[in-house]
């Protein structure tokens, strides 16, 4: 087959493409160049797609032996990433981002591309497992529960997943950099990319507040309607955080207060006590089926609302594209906007993932 590799310029897809040149595959190497300002993303581990990165990527390619480009998607990274990204915080939710750069990015406008170029597959370093089932691609958890990112892949769809190659999925990370080792890559022991690409100095309340200005509003306690105290923006919040929310007094039994929900009409915060977190119910919509497979009945399945935690049994009603999830324990810090993801439980390792959808509620 005809396949693209993804090079970020890190290890995990260094040796991805490692693997599909060894599968006897015709690989090239792309790299995405996501910023019109690349020499501002990266801070130590924090952040990506810096010069540095696509000369790693380079050298990598040429290890391997093969033609390496690099594409300029930096335009299309602000209007489906970041600008989505601050729309939702604006609202009130709390989006990943991670979830929108892979859906939009690398396998909607990358897909697309190389399909029209004539490649059969996109390959890159995620960590997740591909099986075919009666011709249909299911998407499952990676052997390395720890580094598993098939949270974040929920929501493509069984094209889009027809046409990808997870050759990391086996593996587990201590692995990948002991064989880029052996391989010669100077990536080997690069750190890993961590937070949100685009913001690498970690300050996302910053980062928001440089984009969406100021928009005063009340912290209030949910319990009483009392004024606790003023804040900047809703955008400044997300749910379940404790720290940093500027209340000078403590709660009256001198326990920490908690964001409870947002208000970006408003522009009220409501805190509480930790108790008012606990969420059993989840409401979302928007429902995605990687395997082409929409639950018709009430389904016994594992849920996750984050990209690392959040897990818990459930049942899971859908009509259409909605779904009411019910957890069989509550859940702290499920936020709307946030992604939940469905999955059958497997005994043997890599549950397989079912279907992702928006949370538009919760209670």
């Amino acid at each position: 087959m005809r396949v693209l590799a993804a090079m970020s310029g890190g290890v995990d897809s260094a040796v991805a493409a490692a693997r599909a040149v060894d599968a006897g595959h015709d690989v090239v190497g792309v790299h995405l160049a996501l910023s019109a300002k690349p020499g501002t993303l990266r801070t130590g581990s924090r952040g990506c797609c810096t010069i540095e990165d696509s000369h790693d990527a380079r050298r990598a390619a040429d290890i391997l032996g093969i033609p390496f480009y690099i594409w300029d998607f930096a335009e299309r990274f602000t209007e489906e990433v970041v600008e989505t990204f601050v729309g939702e915080y604006a609202a009130g939710r709390t989006p990943n981002p991670c979830v929108t750069c892979n859906e939009k990015i690398k396998f909607e406008a990358l897909l697309e591309k190389a399909m029209a170029l004539g490649f059969d597959a996109v390959a890159t370093g995620h960590y997740a497992r591909l099986s075919v089932v009666d011709g249909v691609p299911e998407l499952r958890r990676s052997a390395d529960s720890g580094k598993d990112q098939s949270y974040v892949l929920a929501s493509l769809t069984p094209e889009q997943l027809s046409h990808a190659m997870f050759p990391l999925g086996g593996s587990w990370k201590t692995e990948v950099r002991a064989e880029a080792e052996r391989r010669g890559l100077s990536v080997a022991n690069k750190p890993d990319s961590h937070d949100i690409c685009f913001i690498p100095d970690g300050d996302t309340k910053k980062f928001l507040e440089n984009r969406l200005g100021q928009r005063p509003g009340e912290l209030v306690d949910a319990e009483t309607g009392a004024v606790l105290g003023q804040h900047t923006g809703v955008h400044g919040f997300t749910v379940g955080q404790r720290k940093g929310l500027g209340i000078d007094a403590p709660a009256p039994d001198g326990r920490p207060r908690y964001v409870l929900s947002l208000e970006p009409v408003s522009g009220s915060v409501k805190v509480g006590s930790v108790a008012g977190l606990g969420v059993k119910v989840i409401e979302a919509d928007r429902a995605i089926w990687p395997s082409g497979r929409p639950l018709t009945e009430p389904t016994e399945c594992v849920v996750q609302v984050r990209a690392h935690g959040g897990i818990v049994d459930a049942v899971a009603d859908v009509d259409a594209d909605t779904m009411t999830v019910h957890l069989r324990e509550p859940l702290r810090g499920v936020a709307p906007g946030q992604v939940v993801v469905l999955y059958r439980p497997d005994p043997e390792g890599g549950d397989v993932v079912l279907g992702s959808a928006k949370i538009s509620g919760t209670r």
